[in-house]
């Protein structure tokens, strides 16, 4: 498998692969580089030169050319006999460029179809369906039967069975006729919004990362984190953390961050004397962190930019320090269980950072800091993007690896290879997004989901980490962030604010204004919120108080600020929380990577994972219920190390470990001063909590020092 061979090394038909061969090959490829370079062209001079290179054509395009070299890559099914495999090719063939032409063909046939008042004629209908359905197959082939099936059960809930069912889901049905054409024309439908963000963010970036790839910078990570971790204590494991934390932020795929990364530095692992499972589960945990470590993480920054209309750069800039914590979290289980057996790194050609940093560092920090300027300047991500994939062939010209043509036409193959699963996916999900936003059924399930939890925000969490595990045992990370997005976004969001409102209710912080609002549902208002609240009270009268009557007071009482950090802190919470079923059993798919690669079992190798991996539950509270986001530096910060040395300390509690072994008082000790730490807003808690933990890690250190001059 290629290290970076997509985002289809993360889906469950990855094995269905079609290599190619001869003049195919070369068809392939050329497709490949011609889509790429559209997409540079279309992202940079679009609007300036073509209607098709902008809006809902332009994505028609880029679902058109993905289509066509998706139909080659994935064959229709397996074949073991030369013959029918040839067949086979031929059909695909036909079939990719079938869907090609259907898509730009329906497209084009937009204006007519307005002029007849949404009218298809015969023609159009074939097409517009021949369209959905390529959609469907495609995403069967790349990623299995999940998503196509929950398509086909929301296009079919909206002109069929959503007229026949009873309660609050019935919905009385639109024609067929309007079905199709909002799922191909509407901006919430395969072409809509996330089609965009497809056709531009995350295909600039998924090029950006091939070109980084194809320069060297793999190979410029892994030598870098050997340099700067490899001789500590349990060097290799942060060798792994380190490697696949620096490869997340070029990388848009946890799986292929694994088997990239992996192949080095599990084995390495295994050398120090690290069990095998123990080493395959940090590889997992390690790379699914990738996917939360800016500027790229993942698709999922591009569609949360989109969702909640922040600025990209302001999602990136708040989700840096946890995902220090989260990556934090893992290497702490790694320098415990390295303490335990005293593993002591056996590298003997470990490379001195400097000369890796003269070999290959241009190729990569230069790329990627002209893309962090950018964004801070003020440029739209696609162009910062298009920019630093010529900075990367410039900057590797000061390296060994010098990209000439021929590494440039393999970069732009490679990244519109790595693209395929990702834009035919997010085309597919259009029409699932576009059911929920026609039927307000995101609306009624986000009222479910705060009912259910009865206006408890940790209920609420606790119901969507559920619902992420479920989905993602189907759905690839970006869809399950997706999904869960959009049915549960408003629900976390309102929660947030009602703390907040509490909170301003019990600091007496409620201008008068929001008092008289109050008085639709407590005619005392007036008087009662005059004055600070019992914290039960207020409480007590927001849970009372009807959704249209909050939302009301939202904007009279929280400052623009809070409600903005709220709303991301909610998406943050699902993007983190929709992380979980990478390394989750039973389909865990990086456990399961990571296990091939330790040749360890699977199940209890993604068990492994999941133990290692609880930084992605524990950070999600932050973000629930302190100012980790939004906050003032100084806030932030604090909540940084306070967080630091709450997953520490519950690590150490879960291992029985730290600098030397710890008996049961000492780890039902730590693990009270983690719960102390990662406990919300509580500063004497926290103020303790860290003190017993320092304590504690002084009377280890002092211990084992002891222990390693042989006076214990």
């Amino acid at each position: 498998m290629n290290a970076q061979d997509d985002n289809e090394a993360g889906t469950l038909a990855a094995e269905n692969v079609r290599e190619f061969t001869g003049p195919l090959r070369h068809l392939f490829v050329a497709a490949c580089i011609a889509i790429s370079i559209l997409h540079i062209v279309a992202n940079l001079y679009g609007p300036s030169l073509s209607q098709w290179l902008t809006g809902l054509k332009f994505v028609g395009l880029h679902f058109a050319g993905l289509a066509f070299i998706c139909a080659l890559r994935y064959p229709a099914f397996q074949t073991h006999s030369e013959k029918s495999g040839r067949v086979l090719l031929l059909f695909d063939l036909a079939f990719g460029a079938a869907a090609a032409i259907a898509t730009i063909a329906i497209l084009a046939s937009e204006d007519a179809i307005y002029a007849r008042g949404v009218h298809l004629s015969p023609l159009e209908w074939v097409l517009a369906i021949f369209t959905i359905f390529a959609a469907l197959e495609l995403t069967r082939r790349a990623t299995g039967w999940i998503i196509p099936l929950i398509a086909l059960a929301a296009l079919s809930y909206v002109s069929w069975w959503g007229g026949l069912i009873s309660g609050v889901f019935r919905f009385s049905g639109l024609t067929f006729e309007t079905v199709v054409f909002r799922s191909v024309f509407s901006d919430e439908g395969m072409f809509g919004i996330i089609g965009n963000i497809s056709a531009t963010f995350v295909f600039l970036f998924i090029l950006f990362g091939a070109f980084l790839v194809r320069s060297g910078a793999g190979e410029f990570i892994i030598d870098l984190a050997r340099a700067v971790a490899g001789r500590f204590t349990g060097g290799p494991g942060f060798v792994a953390v380190l490697s696949s934390g620096l490869t997340g932020t070029i990388s848009g795929s946890a799986v292929a961050n694994t088997v990239s990364t992996g192949v080095i530095t599990i084995p390495l692992m295994k050398r120090s004397g690290f069990p095998a499972r123990f080493a395959a589960g940090v590889e997992a945990a390690s790379s699914t962190g990738g996917q939360l470590m800016p500027p790229i993480m993942g698709a999922g920054a591009f569609v949360m930019a989109s969702y909640t209309q922040i600025p990209y750069l302001d999602i990136v800039a708040v989700s840096f320090l946890p995902a220090v914590v989260y990556f934090l979290s893992v290497a702490f289980f790694v320098r415990i269980e390295a303490k335990r057996h005293n593993l002591v790194s056996t590298e003997k050609d470990t490379p001195r950072a400097l000369d890796v940093l003269r070999r290959g560092g241009p190729a990569f920090l230069f790329p990627i800091g002209l893309l962090i300027a950018l964004l801070i300047i003020g440029f739209t991500p696609t162009y910062a993007a298009a920019w630093s994939i010529l900075a990367v062939i410039v900057a590797s010209w000061l390296t060994p690896n010098r990209m000439g043509p021929r590494a440039i036409l393999d970069a732009l193959a490679m990244g519109a290879r790595n693209m395929i699963m990702t834009g035919v996916l997010l085309i597919t999900v259009g029409l699932v997004v576009n059911v929920i936003a026609m039927t307000g059924v995101g609306n009624t399930f986000s009222l479910m989901i705060a009912d259910w939890a009865g206006g408890n925000l940790l209920a609420a969490i606790v119901l969507i980490a559920l619902a992420s595990l479920v989905l993602g045992m189907g759905l690839p990370v970006t869809a399950a962030y997706i999904v869960l997005a959009t049915l549960s976004a408003p629900a976390l969001h309102v929660l947030i604010q009602n703390n907040h409102l509490v909170d301003a209710m019990v600091a007496g912080n409620i201008p008068e204004a929001a008092r008289m609002t109050f008085m639709l549902v407590n005619p005392d208002a007036v008087t009662v919120l005059a004055a600070p609240m019992p914290v039960d009270e207020a409480r007590a009268l927001v849970a009372a108080t009807p959704p249209e009557v909050l939302a009301l007071t939202y904007e009279q009482v929280l400052d623009p600020g809070v409600i903005t950090a709220a709303l991301l802190s909610a998406h943050l919470i699902i993007f983190w929380l929709s992380q979980d079923s990478n390394v989750t059993p039973p389909v865990c798919l990086t456990a399961f990577a990571a296990a091939a690669i330790a040749k360890t079992p699977p199940m209890s190798t993604g068990l492994m994972s999941w133990k290692l991996a609880k930084g992605l539950y524990l950070v999600p509270v932050l973000f629930a219920y302190t100012n980790f986001i939004g906050g003032s530096p100084l806030e932030v910060i604090s909540l940084f190390l306070i967080a630091t040395l709450g997953v520490y300390a519950l690590g150490a509690a879960i291992e029985g470990h730290m600098e030397a072994p710890l008996n049961w008082p000492l780890r039902i000790l730590a693990a009270m001063a983690g719960v102390a730490l990662m406990w919300p807003n509580t500063p004497l808690l926290e103020i303790g909590g860290g003190a017993i933990v320092i304590a504690i890690l002084v009377w280890t250190i002092r211990k084992d020092r002891q222990s390693a001059s042989g006076n214990v």
